[in-house]
């Protein structure tokens, strides 16, 4: 997730993983390209999906973008994904959907027990559910050097202390810091 230096994902209702704060160059991206690319699967809450699915999905074919962007596009578009959504009935681009009929919660432990390789979570409802279930093993994050004061949180009212161990940290252009944590489980 991109973060400012507060644990907020967006200053303004709307931004949905934008925003004039974020500092996201070339290199950022290629790192985000490179990490995406290493995923088995991808689950992602509604919002962020949307949000994905509005932009990424005609970025692979747009040549008026530069070729990290044009790439990202096509990881996303091609990557195995899991929408968690109640109100969605369907998804493109090699999406499948739980959550209508099923213990979403369950449903992902059970795909998580049965998939080999990493999985990535986008969307910070999503992310406090899946911690709070103690299903999340690692937390990546990439902090923007911003404070925010105001804005959506990284976890929503997320209420029992979680120990980390620090696994990696790295710098970026413009000030980004990637830290990348292990979550100690209880």
């Amino acid at each position: 997730m991109n973060v400012s230096v507060d644990l907020k994902i967006e200053h303004a209702a709307g931004e949905e993983g934008g925003g004039n704060w974020l500092r996201i160059g070339e290199p950022l991206h290629r790192e985000f390209n490179a990490r995406a690319r290493a995923l088995t699967l991808m689950i992602q809450g509604r919002t962020i999906y949307e949000t994905m699915e509005a932009f990424w999905s005609g970025a692979r074919n747009d040549d008026t973008l530069p070729d990290h962007l044009r790439e990202y596009g096509e990881i996303w578009t091609s990557m195995p994904k899991v929408l968690v959504s109640r109100t969605r009935t369907d998804a493109g681009h090699n999406t499948r959907i739980i959550g209508r009929d099923d213990d979403a919660i369950e449903a992902l432990a059970r795909l998580r027990d049965e998939t080999d390789g990493d999985i990535g979570v986008g969307g910070a409802t999503l992310a406090t559910h899946l911690l709070r279930a103690g299903l999340l093993d690692e937390l990546l994050l990439f902090t923007h050097p911003v404070i925010l004061n105001a804005g959506r949180p990284l976890f929503d009212d997320h209420d029992k202390q979680v120990e980390l161990d620090l696994l990696e940290q790295r710098s970026f252009d413009q000030g980004v810091a990637l830290h990348r944590y292990a979550v100690r489980l209880p």
